[in-house]
């Protein structure tokens, strides 16, 4: 059965939580590939407006788009601009679009590093090696210009220059005299200390992005 929209939000959040409580048990981000994985998957069919291929193991795509488009979805955690991410070029022919995406596990969002057409991504592709596989590395991903995935603001609030959001997937987004900021948790914790807002939670460990910008968009909206 389909999941709705709702449920895409309320399965991601929670896969999100879970991937952060793996990280502070002190599992390493690259053993969490399978929960990495259906992140990724959920987030797509989210910004895609679409649903999760209906079969397991579907061949080549992850997603159907809102718009009939196969979605192959690509997830890493890897940070740095070393590593690459992978295709089977004998399942391209059928993905119509390609999406890869990082969690950052420093701010606890998810990156989109690259939404093209498969044509477009396959720009990008190494020559098949000896492994029979095609490959993006993530340096060449990362000078890419990336655009902003259109979701949906859910609040929003100022703050002397700054305008702090939180988007509809959890994304925390913040603004400097209308200037998009990145890194995030810089400029959040810079506006913590001028609301008197803790950056440690009751366990005495730094709050993540979304925690945080939680938090100060609480206090802002409270003092309105």
């Amino acid at each position: 059965m389909a999941l709705t929209q709702m449920q895409i939000i309320q399965s991601l959040g929670e896969a999100m939580s879970w991937f952060e409580r793996e990280l502070n048990w002190g599992v390493p981000a690259t053993e969490l590939r399978h929960l990495s994985g259906r992140i990724g998957e959920l987030y797509s069919a989210l910004i895609t407006n679409g649903q999760m291929a209906t079969e397991v193991n579907q061949q080549g795509y992850d997603v159907v788009s809102s718009t009939g488009d196969r979605v192959s979805v690509k997830t890493t955690a890897m940070m740095g601009s070393s590593g690459h991410i992978s295709f089977n070029p004998n399942t391209l022919e059928k993905v119509d679009r390609i999406i890869i995406l990082r969690i950052n596990t420093d701010e606890m969002q998810i990156e989109t590093l690259l939404n093209e057409t498969t044509d477009k991504a396959r720009e990008l592709m190494s020559d098949i090696n000896s492994n029979g596989k095609v490959s993006i590395t993530l340096s060449k991903l990362l000078s890419v210009p990336r655009n902003r995935t259109d979701i949906r603001i859910i609040k929003s609030v100022t703050s002397d220059s700054y305008k702090v959001q939180e988007l509809e997937n959890g994304t925390i987004e913040v603004f400097l005299n209308n200037e998009f900021v990145s890194p995030v948790k810089p400029a959040l914790r810079e506006l913590a200390a001028k609301l008197n807002i803790s950056i440690l939670n009751g366990n005495g460990n730094q709050l993540n992005t979304r925690q945080l910008g939680s938090l100060i968009i609480l206090a802002i909206q409270k003092h309105a």
